[in-house]
């Protein structure tokens, strides 16, 4: 395994612009407001031809017996007690106050080697500098994460304290997205599916800010998990750094290879559902419709036919979606969404020969002829597929034109009801004949 390196310090010291420059990308949101970083974030980093993963966590407010500060110390906590060695932030422009020290007697109880890192120093070493040795973790390094100056001395720090990896054929993991609006209980799935605490989960919307990825083996199969920020309504997103976080939600969207699209079964599917809905579809992504809090809505023997028939009328343009009524609280049927999510990327995978699909769309065409337009009746020379993930098919005819919408639809039937395309999208391009 990779070893783990935990950024860790007081907030504002500048922990996720370093965390950002090691790791050669912006993971991690950068504001100038306290407690912007609530969860562990994970990259995967490189130095001198040796691998390891840095852990961006929250800024430690040890004094404060808010909430908030209170779930932010327990995800540094976790980080800590995970890590092979612990990269020290300390603010060289403030200089070394009282906070610090707190954090240097939580460090030190670790047990774990510290590189000490005193960010901001944006000119030659300062006096100021000198005054972290007091902190009794050796030299310290005086960087500016902003510049990316001292960085490469730093980085010579940590590889000289962390242990060698033993490089792992991890094969291609599942990367699952789970996507919904705030408070829909994304995170409480991300745990459960987990087995442990792994996201913050609170009442208060907007917990989750970053896209969060962590990786989970469960027998020969292997997946990641993306726990996303709630997405809101446009006139909803107020402060920048949300916006942020829903633009981190989308992304999140576009690297899955399946989508857990997830709502408050209290609410039904709403119209912000719906929208989100829309999006998965649109990226072409396999997804999964999750009805949370299952165990809260009161029941008869007709209520999931109710909400199935509700979903089939609001999901008109993704009739192919696949549903899944659970509690995340309770844990009642949560072990169905990884064997869900494993199918429709096995169908969003599939290949079809194309003899098995001209069969397949000659006797489609026998059922109903094509139709025509202007006395000019569209013929249909062959289907071939060019793409998987989403399966896309292209269509030789003698003139696109005359191609109707419907037309197109009902052979997108024909092919759902000959291969097994449940819980993915397919795409169906026409081109005249003599195109390339």
């Amino acid at each position: 395994m990779k070893p783990l390196i935990a950024v860790v310090g007081r907030p504002n010291v500048g922990k996720s612009t370093l965390f950002n420059r090691i790791a050669g990308n912006r993971i991690a949101i950068v504001e100038d407001t306290p407690g912007v970083t609530r969860d562990r974030i994970y990259a995967d980093c490189e130095w001198c031809g040796r691998a390891f993963t840095l852990i961006d966590t929250g800024g430690l407010e040890l004094k404060s017996d808010d909430e908030m500060w209170t779930h932010i110390r327990t995800q540094a906590e976790i980080a800590v007690d995970t890590a092979n060695a612990i990269l020290y932030v300390v603010d060289g422009k403030t200089g070394l106050t009282t906070d610090d020290n707190l954090v240097c007697s939580f460090l030190r109880k670790s047990g774990l080697p510290v590189v000490l890192a005193v960010n901001k120093v944006d000119n030659n070493y300062t006096d100021s500098v000198y005054d972290f040795y007091a902190l009794g973790f050796g030299e310290p390094y005086a960087v500016s994460a902003e510049q990316g100056k001292g960085i490469g001395d730093l980085l010579d720090a940590l590889m000289d304290v962390i242990p060698v990896s033993v490089a792992e054929e991890d094969g291609e993991r599942i990367k699952i997205a789970i996507v919904g609006k705030p408070n829909a209980g994304k995170s409480s799935i991300a745990n459960r599916l987990l087995g442990y605490d792994r996201c913050i989960v609170s009442d208060i919307a907007g917990t989750t800010r970053d896209a969060i990825d962590t990786e989970l083996n469960v027998g020969d199969d292997k997946y990641l998990i993306i726990d996303t920020a709630g997405m809101r309504k446009k006139k909803a997103v107020g402060e920048d750094l949300e916006r942020y976080s829903v633009m981190r939600s989308l992304l999140a969207v576009r690297r899955a290879d399946v989508v857990l699209i997830v709502c408050d079964a209290n609410e039904g599917m709403t119209e912000q559902d719906v929208k989100i809905a829309g999006f998965v579809h649109e990226e072409g992504k396999p997804s999964v419709v999750v009805f949370n809090k299952w165990d809260l809505v009161e029941k008869d023997t007709h209520t999931i036919n109710a909400y199935e028939a509700k979903l089939k009328d609001d999901l008109k343009y993704m009739n192919y979606f696949k549903s899944v009524y659970i509690s995340a609280k309770s844990g009642k049927r949560v072990d169905n969404l990884l064997p869900m999510c494993k199918k429709v990327v096995a169908n969003s995978r599939r290949r079809i020969s194309t003899g098995l699909l001209n069969e397949v769309i000659g006797e489609a065409i026998r059922i109903s002829e094509p139709p025509s337009r202007l006395g000019k009746k569209l013929k249909i020379y062959f289907v071939t597929q060019v793409g998987v993930a989403p399966p896309t098919f292209v269509v030789k005819v003698n003139d696109p034109a005359i191609m109707h919408f419907s037309y197109k639809r009902y052979l997108e039937n024909a092919l759902r009801k000959s291969f097994d395309f449940e819980g993915t999208p397919i795409r169906i391009a026409v081109r005249a004949n003599n195109e390339g």
